[in-house]
């Protein structure tokens, strides 16, 4: 079992910076394909990023693309998310997700860990 705990949400003006953290609990995490997603009222959940194992393979939608950077740091079980040049449109509550299906790092669904979340709003 894997337990993930975000932070690092808040409240941000419009073209300001924001970083998520999720730490994980377990001896895997360094195992495991990392992603975060986001969910706004009335929307479905939306990719945002992921990252392999060892970091070799980096994923974003072109949403996020040049603005958002994934990474990790696998003997502090963590993973972050650096959010800059933050748009109204990002506001959203914000998951950590763990252990995604091989070829499925972009698929909510393919992911077996979940975080509780942590709310992201950007006022314009």
């Amino acid at each position: 079992q894997v337990q993930l705990v975000e932070s690092g949400g808040g409240l941000v003006q419009a073209g300001g910076s924001l970083r998520l953290s999720c730490a994980a609990s377990g001896r895997s995490f360094s195992s495991y394909t990392m992603g975060w997603f986001r969910q706004a009222p009335g929307k479905e959940r939306e990719f945002v990023a992921a990252i392999s194992w060892n970091a070799g393979r980096l994923y974003y939608p072109d949403s996020v693309k040049g603005r958002f950077t994934i990474s990790r740091d696998n003997p502090k079980n963590t993973v972050y998310l650096q959010m800059n040049s933050l748009r109204p449109e990002d506001t959203a509550v914000y998951y950590c997700a763990a252990d995604a299906l091989p070829q499925s790092e972009t698929t909510h669904k393919a992911y077996r860990y979940w975080g509780q979340g942590t709310q992201v709003t950007v006022s314009s």
